[in-house]
């Protein structure tokens, strides 16, 4: 699902303490030239300290982030913070009901409910190679759930559980994406569960090898947020997150498959 513009559609593997010490080390150089420019200081080389290095490892050895994110404000982990706003929102709540984490033997990401008898969508490189897969509710708890219906050409999957009375999302009937129309998204992204981020719409793209056309979005999409519901204003679901990319014009921006292409492609089926 490559690109002219280097799509990453990997979203599903979580990342690696190498990767995440490379993303440490990044975000607080950034953060440092940010403060020297404040100043009206000239950028300057820093370099780790090995106390530094230490305290790093050694926090990554028992997976706790915070207390190191919050000293050097890392601009990477922002999300954390924009989701604890968001996610006081009496609305945002009632949407993370119906979001779920679906782990494989060798990956997670997300997915979500959208029928009360069990019917699940995520995105196809999530689930590929699986008959079963495990999904589990923020209240509800976990659940096997079967795969039914794949549309590898858009990315999507379509899963099935045994239960009733579940929490779910209502699919939007828009057929056209507005730009810089503002939307929220929720996933599992890193090593979280149930994040919510916001982000606003920027044009449709087209992909190589790729009939159709997909959504860009200004938003931090990170790895295992493949599979996120994108809502509207009125909480409906317009897209499903599956990528994120380097744009000549944009820079790295998010994508995701619209809703449409779903209601399509389930209309050829039946």
């Amino acid at each position: 699902m490559k690109s002219k513009y280097d799509v990453d559609s990997d979203l599903k593997e979580d990342i690696n303490d190498e990767e995440m010490y490379e993303l440490v080390k990044e975000a607080q150089r950034e953060a440092l030239e940010r403060a020297a420019r404040e100043k009206g200081n000239p950028t300057k080389k820093h370099v780790i300290p090995k106390w530094l290095f230490w305290l790093i490892t050694t926090i990554f050895l028992f997976s706790s982030f915070s207390f190191f994110f919050e000293i050097y404000s890392i601009p990477a982990i922002e999300f954390l913070k924009t989701s604890a706003r968001l996610s006081a929102d009496e609305n945002i709540q009632l949407y993370k009901k119906s979001v779920v984490t679906i782990s494989t033997d060798d990956s997670k990401g997300t997915g979500f409910s959208i029928s009360s008898d069990g019917k699940i969508l995520t995105n196809y490189h999530v689930i590929e190679g699986n008959e079963r897969v495990i999904v589990a509710f923020p209240e509800e708890g976990m659940f096997i759930a079967e795969v039914v219906e794949i549309f590898p050409e858009i990315d999507l999957a379509l899963l099935t559980i045994d239960s009733e009375n579940l929490p779910y999302l209502q699919l939007s009937n828009q057929s056209k994406i507005l730009k810089d129309e503002p939307i929220v998204f929720i996933g599992n992204p890193l090593h979280f569960h149930g994040i919510v981020n916001e982000g606003r719409i920027l044009d449709y793209t087209q992909l190589i090898d790729w009939q159709d056309m997909v959504v860009m979005i200004k938003a931090p999409v990170y790895r295992g947020n493949s599979g996120s519901p994108v809502l509207n204003e009125d909480g409906q679901v317009i897209g499903v997150v599956f990528a994120t990319m380097k744009h000549e014009d944009y820079g790295k921006v998010g994508l995701f498959i619209p809703i449409q292409e779903f209601f399509n492609k389930i209309e050829m089926t039946n």
